[in-house]
């Protein structure tokens, strides 16, 4: 269903269903006791002022009956942002595809305090792009490789190579050097089951259940104070990497879930996870060309002797 309000700042209207038969008189009062929380007064002014729209366009009043319509549209009020001292970089753009190299703290998407400060509204923004999407997800601690498709014709043949598993990717990690450090389990193959509830933050892992999560771990180089790693995935997991470290005994460097969830902290932007989605490999499903692309990016603690 398309929204009749344009993005605004990078930002679509949010759409609400509103119940044709009920308890309320009006869309108002509906909305009044659905945002609770909400001063209703600044709401009805909304209302007054035009900002909340039916299907068609037009201009909701305060006194619109309740089921004159099913669906509504308007602007959410954008939260008091800081912006994240961090940015992006394009490495790709053509009329299909956008590929960045994300920094870490940024999400990819919108989501709680985060609505400008995302790499979705930043780069809509500065392609003045309201079209853009993102075709798979980091998390807002990971850097490195993220695509978007440029226009809603594209997205659906690059979502599916992910969804399809088309889509090798590599990854890097740094990890703090265990006492019992042995070279010569790797390269190793590292599978278990993992299994997100509805508000955890961390992901469970059920051992009495078949592996669903698959990750190839190589070793890149070792000193006496860290081990890096290459990752490669054959599932996608939510928090897989950080998971299969951890349960390898070497949890990621600066992670603050996993082996243990420390708790809330203010972001450190001088020690990042160490974890950096390096490349994408694939082959375009709109020329079948194969394509490669590469983060420009590094980990501060990876060692010395790798440069």
């Amino acid at each position: 269903m398309l929204s009749p309000l344009p993005v605004r700042d990078g930002v679509g209207a949010t759409r609400l269903h509103v119940p044709l038969v009920g308890e309320w008189p009006t869309v108002a009062a509906y909305m009044i006791e659905r945002f609770f929380h909400l001063d209703p007064e600044r709401l009805l002014v909304r209302f007054d002022r035009g900002e909340i729209v039916a299907r068609d366009g037009t201009p909701l009043a305060r006194d619109t009956p309740l089921g004159a319509e099913e669906f509504i549209w308007y602007y959410r009020d954008p939260p008091v942002e800081t912006r994240l001292p961090v940015e992006l970089e394009i490495l790709h753009q053509d009329d299909d595809l956008v590929v960045i190299d994300k920094p870490h703290f940024l999400p990819t998407t919108p989501g709680g305090r985060f609505l400008q400060n995302s790499a979705l509204i930043r780069l809509r923004n500065l392609l003045d792009n309201p079209d853009i999407a993102p075709i798979h997800r980091l998390d807002r601690a990971t850097a490195g490789l993220l695509m978007f498709s440029a226009r809603p014709e594209s997205r659906g043949p690059y979502q599916l190579l992910f969804e399809t598993r088309q889509v090798q990717k590599v990854y890097e990690a740094v990890s703090a050097r265990p006492d019992d450090w042995d070279s010569s389990r790797f390269p190793l193959v590292y599978r278990n089951h993992i299994v997100k509830l509805r508000g955890e933050l961390k992901v469970r892992v059920d051992d009495e259940r078949e592996p669903n999560a698959e990750t190839l771990v190589e070793l890149i180089d070792a000193d006496s104070r860290v081990v890096h790693t290459l990752l490669r995935p054959h599932s996608g997991k939510m928090h897989q990497l950080r998971v299969h470290l951890a349960a390898l005994g070497l949890p990621i460097m600066n992670d603050p879930f996993y082996p243990e969830l420390t708790g809330e902290a203010p972001d450190d932007f001088d020690h990042p996870l160490q974890l950096l989605a390096r490349e994408l490999h694939f082959v375009d499903p709109l020329s079948g060309a194969p394509r490669m692309f590469s983060s420009t990016r590094t980990l501060q603690e990876a060692p010395l002797s790798d440069a």
